[in-house]
């Protein structure tokens, strides 16, 4: 009988009847056997969570940091083989699979660093006349955490729900993505070699019903969901008073000002925005979907992307030259194809792509896309980038802020008062100033606005959303 892949219940190894099939997107080849929780199980995990909330909270920052930092060195060792994982459940290219371990290694001793330095701070009150007093500002975790992880990274989105939970001292009962558990899965690999306490953490793959139920239950009061806007408003909305936290993506967008003007400018840009609206095959919360270049630069630039996009290699992930792969599912390869087709059919002028093959969609460019067409206006989360010039500056940035989303946007300019106007007048999250949307670094602030999502994520961000405000002050203190 085929070996099934053993999910975790509070820091323990189990399996189930349940079972379901991971298979590669590219070719539908056998990955793997993985199972879903049984009730019992799902039980017993968040009543393990529930039990160890005070341990964890207490344990010393240096075994929070001993923990994650060892998980940080496991996934540097095993790196290839887990990047290879990620190719075989989600499709990745090898290349991008192999970041996005280097990512999760980062993630994790970000994780260990910021448990051993959250400590507080110390404020006056003796600003006003009376008995001399100093407040004690510490943070204490919330309690236990559901966290809910997509597939398009199955591993280093895992590790920032897991490795800010740890590092606050809260347990996380962690929901892998049914497409792609494998990854979290081995992830628990990690986590059983720790000293962590019974309880800390549990990775379940579930049912949407057991996921439902997840949500709902009081002993995990806070929720962190990156996913599709959709189900995370319904999350936020069936359970108004747990501390949710939601990352929905968006139609990141770049902006091209007129002093970007140079050879070596263009091509730069060019190159950028071709490559971050592919890769992933554009599944990526800040993937490039729309760009607003100046009148001045739009021809010049418009060349320049095409013909980069058209450079980048496509086909069998596993393959070191391929740079774009298959989406995950024939549906989402389904929608892409509609949505280009509709475009075209509306008066879009496609200038390269456009065509499908199983679940991968060639990288396409769209020029001149009407704002009736879907494709303009909701997250394709495909290989598709659209192209739109503009007169001015200021319109680009109207442009950028008439969409519901706000994740982060590039502007690509060298002058700083252009840098700081987009700063103070894109409503975004975050403005990337000479580099696309897509740029994230895993220590940052990073979330959204809008339809975006609420709450931050990023290892120290996300510390304080899992965690609240406690206040000691001290009377009779010399200051």
């Amino acid at each position: 009988m085929e070996s099934v892949v053993e999910y975790w219940i509070a820091g323990r190894a189990a399996t189930s009847t349940a079972t379901f099939e991971v298979r590669n997107p590219y070719d539908s080849s056998m990955v793997a056997t993985a199972c879903y929780a049984t009730a019992d199980d799902v039980e017993q995990a968040v009543a393990a969570a529930d039990a160890c909330r005070k341990d964890m909270a207490a344990l010393p920052a240096h075994a929070r940091a001993a923990a994650l930092d060892h998980v940080s060195r496991r996934l540097a060792e095993r790196g290839e083989e887990i990047a290879e994982l990620i190719v075989a459940e989600n499709g990745k290219p090898i290349t991008w699979a192999r970041a996005e371990v280097n990512r999760s290694v980062s993630t994790f001793r970000w994780a260990a660093e910021e448990a051993r330095r959250f400590s507080g701070e110390l404020q006056r009150l003796d600003t006003e006349p009376g008995p001399s007093r100093l407040a004690l500002l510490r943070r204490a975790p919330r309690g236990p955490v559901l966290g809910i992880a997509p597939f398009n990274f199955p591993l280093n989105l895992v590790a920032h729900k897991v490795a800010p939970a740890l590092a606050a001292g809260a347990p996380i009962v962690l929901k892998p993505a049914p497409k792609t558990p494998l990854s979290a899965l081995l992830l628990g690999e990690l986590l059983a070699e720790t000293d962590l306490p019974a309880g800390a953490w549990s990775v379940l793959p579930t049912t949407d019903e057991q996921a439902a139920d997840l949500v709902a239950d009081p002993r995990l009061p806070v929720v962190s969901f990156t996913g599709s806007g959709p189900v995370g408003w319904r999350i936020l909305d069936s359970v108004p008073r747990k501390h949710v936290t939601l990352e929905l993506g968006g139609d990141a967008a770049v902006v091209v000002c007129p002093d970007y003007a140079d050879e070596a400018d263009l091509e730069h840009a060019a190159q950028r925005i071709a490559t971050f609206a592919m890769y992933q095959a554009g599944q990526s919360c800040v993937s490039v979907q729309r760009v607003y270049a100046h009148r001045e630069v739009y021809d010049q630039l418009a060349a320049r992307v095409v013909k980069a996009v058209e450079s980048l290699g496509t086909g069998d992930p596993r393959d070191e030259s391929t740079m774009v792969g298959p989406l995950i599912e024939p549906g989402a390869a389904d929608r892409v194809e509609e949505w280009v087709h509709e475009a075209i059919a509306a008066g879009a002028e496609l200038l390269t792509g456009g065509d499908r093959d199983g679940n991968s969609c060639a990288p396409t460019v769209l020029a001149g896309v009407p704002q009736q067409a879907r494709i303009s206006h909701e997250e394709v989360f495909g290989p598709v980038v659209l192209l739109e010039e503009v007169e001015e500056t200021q319109q680009a940035f109207d442009r950028v802020n008439e969409s519901r989303y706000g994740l982060q946007a590039g502007v690509f300019t060298h002058d700083l008062q252009t840098a700081f106007h987009a700063s103070a007048t894109l409503d975004v999250g975050g403005v990337i100033v000479g580099d696309v949307p897509s740029y994230r670094a895993d220590q940052m602030p990073y979330g959204g606005v809008k339809e975006s999502g609420v709450g931050r994520e990023g290892v120290r961000s996300a510390m304080h959303d899992l965690t609240e405000e406690r206040v000691t002050v001290l009377t009779g203190i010399e200051m």
